[in-house]
């Protein structure tokens, strides 16, 4: 049984304010908010190596203007070949691309807005099992990503000292690292 309340009646039309390449610009009554126009979401990808070292990224991040580290992430049904692609497909995509290492198997833990204020954008934790490295990593040719192999019971500390030196953190970590201590897969 759904025990959600009912969206507020009266709501008002939603109204296009821009389109560009990959996002678009809505507005309803006094708020104003994005989605993406060539992905069907998002997915973070909470990867463990057999060494038992947690798998971050750090890129360069235009809007922030800085360096951030994030867990493997990227979003789904963006290719013009898979646009009906799964979370978990584009999960074990992402994560051989962004970091070498595949997954033998994708476990979903949760979905949710990524900010629920600013975009219609939704959010899957997913836990990659069994990785085996087949490669370098780093991204596709539009990217440069440094690959991150972090001992489990050291990665908060690593996390704290990169955020000390400079570094953005993405806070979506700390979810995946709770996933990883608390029992998920």
């Amino acid at each position: 049984m759904n025990t959600t309340p009912p969206i507020p009646a009266g709501m008002p039309a939603v109204s296009t304010l821009f389109t560009g390449n990959w996002l678009r610009l809505q507005a309803c009554g006094h708020w104003e908010y994005a989605e993406r126009t060539r992905a069907s979401g998002a997915v973070v990808i909470v990867a463990l190596t057999p060494g038992d070292q947690v798998l971050f990224v750090e890129q360069f991040r235009v809007p922030v203007a800085q360096w951030t580290i994030e867990m493997p992430a990227g979003l789904v049904g963006d290719l013009a070949d898979a646009r009906d692609e799964s979370v978990l497909l584009a999960a074990a995509r992402e994560l051989e691309e962004e970091t070498g290492w595949r997954p033998a198997r994708i476990e979903f833990l949760h979905a949710g807005p990524s900010s629920a204020g600013m975009s219609n954008e939704i959010i899957s934790f997913v836990r990659a099992h069994e990785l085996r490295k087949v490669g370098a990593g780093g991204g596709d040719a539009t990217e440069n990503i440094r690959v991150h192999a972090v001992p489990r019971a050291q990665a908060h500390a690593w996390l704290l000292a990169q955020a000390a030196a400079g570094y953005s953190i993405d806070p979506k970590l700390f979810a995946g690292l709770w996933f990883l201590h608390h029992g998920a897969g």
